[in-house]
């Protein structure tokens, strides 16, 4: 979805809430857009991996402010939240204070949100809803995260 907006030459926002450790493909081929996309990784690593929940918490919420800039200014045609949806479920962020900012977004943003899970507010909010969902993963087997696939 990001790359038809920037095929579009639309300004696109990605703000990364649980990943931050890892160097993703992703994010260098975004960036390669040069001014047109904003690619913040502000999560200190996977949730299931955490020892500090306090961390995480303040990580999530430094994530939402920047995204809420981003969902004020209409410059940019998307802003897609990443695994914004775990952050939600770990009660990092709250939808009582989500809903509010989406509902007021600028009239011709699109706004992605990613992770398993969405809450039924946030599915009732949404005008497209899409969920993918693993019925089968190498890792299962022992099989580490391989470049070009996962990251």
């Amino acid at each position: 979805m990001a790359l038809r907006c920037i095929g579009h030459g639309w300004k696109v926002a990605v703000v990364q809430f649980i990943k931050g450790a890892l160097d993703t493909a992703e994010e260098r081929a975004l960036k390669s857009f040069g001014h047109r996309v904003v690619f913040l990784r502000m999560g200190k690593g996977y949730t299931w991996e955490t020892q500090d929940r306090d961390r995480d918490t303040k990580c999530a919420q430094q994530a939402w402010k920047m995204a809420h800039e981003f969902l004020q200014d209409p410059s940019y045609a998307m802003v897609i939240l990443d695994e914004f949806n775990i952050a939600l479920q770990h009660g990092y962020i709250q939808i009582e204070e989500v809903l509010p900012i989406l509902r007021t977004r600028p009239s011709m943003q699109h706004v992605v949100i990613t992770g398993r899970g969405g809450s039924a507010e946030l599915l009732e909010e949404a005008d497209l809803v899409t969920e993918m969902r693993q019925v089968k993963h190498p890792f299962r087997d022992g099989i580490k995260a391989q470049p070009g696939v996962e990251f």
